[in-house]
């Protein structure tokens, strides 16, 4: 199409060609993140949880904000999202969330999310409306199905019921239906209330554990793989992976790619898709 017009110039066609440019363009970037999208995992749901650090109200405050970030990022996208467990904060925000992501490709997307998150505003809290910088950490792990094998015996897990908190009417508040797994062997910790029966709340948790305990030995074997191959990979990078940034200027900045989005706010209201797609082709390149 491109000699037809530079031999006989034609309004219609380069239209036309202009269409078929963007469309290849479109077709090729979504091609190259599924290429990138290649792990045993990634096309597979996510369980993505958030904990505030130190700074009390005002971390836990960020927390909350993550957890909507998350939500409506997974919203644009058609995901579905389920809240496994959920702590509130004692004035506001909260302690502590566990999210189900459910979707096409969800856990190959949010694993670019792992790390710490830094927070830069003027504080609603703060009488005095002073600057204040907060963290909170985010973690995501595969949803596995039951088709892997993670070797899980009863003896090894020891189970806490408790009353649920947050809304949920009286039988909510009455029973102890929610209920926390630890595995002794290795110190892991999970927790459900999202159900109003402990036995579903049980089966939940047992799930989370499963996947918990999965992601911990493929974290093993790739700390293994990381050691003879120190001299290829780049292992330099903090923990603090995003900084978010209110005041005295608006800007969202990954520190591991360097990408910078001026419209804060925009970002906040789940726009995620430059910094995940940034790290996918970053991390793609490095493999």
């Amino acid at each position: 199409m491109g000699e037809m017009l530079a031999a006989e110039p034609d309004a219609g066609l380069t239209a036309e060609l202009d269409q078929e440019i963007d469309a290849i363009a479109k077709a090729l970037e979504s091609f190259e993140l599924k290429t990138l999208l290649s792990g045993p995992d990634d096309a597979g749901d996510a369980i993505l949880t958030i904990h505030p650090g130190a700074g009390g109200t005002e971390s836990q405050d960020w927390a909350l904000m993550l957890s909507r970030m998350y939500r409506r990022w997974a919203e644009r996208r058609g995901y579905e999202v389920n809240v496994l467990d959920l702590v509130e904060g004692d004035e506001a925000g909260i302690k502590s969330v566990t999210l189900e992501i459910k979707g096409e490709y969800s856990y190959g997307f949010l694993k670019a999310e792992k790390g710490v998150h830094r927070l830069v505003r003027i504080s609603p809290f703060d009488s005095q409306a002073r600057r204040h910088t907060s963290f909170a950490s985010v973690f995501v792990y595969p949803d596995i199905d039951d088709t892997i094998e993670v070797d899980l015996r009863e003896e090894d897990i020891k189970m806490d019921v408790y009353r649920a908190s947050g809304a949920g009417g009286q039988h909510v508040n009455k029973t102890s239906s929610a209920v926390r797994l630890t595995h002794l062997p290795t110190g892991l910790v999970v927790a459900c209330q999202q159900e109003r029966s402990q036995g579903k709340n049980k089966a939940t948790a047992m799930k989370m554990l499963r996947a918990a305990i999965y992601q911990k030995k493929l974290e093993e074997q790739e700390a293994a793989r990381a050691v003879v191959e120190a001299t290829k990979t780049d292992n330099s990078w903090g923990n603090q992976i995003r900084s978010y940034v209110f005041q005295p200027y608006t800007m969202v900045n990954d520190h591991r790619t360097e990408t910078k989005v001026g419209d804060v706010q925009r970002v906040m209201d789940g726009d995620l898709d430059e910094f995940i797609q940034a790290w996918l082709k970053r991390a793609g390149a490095a493999k």
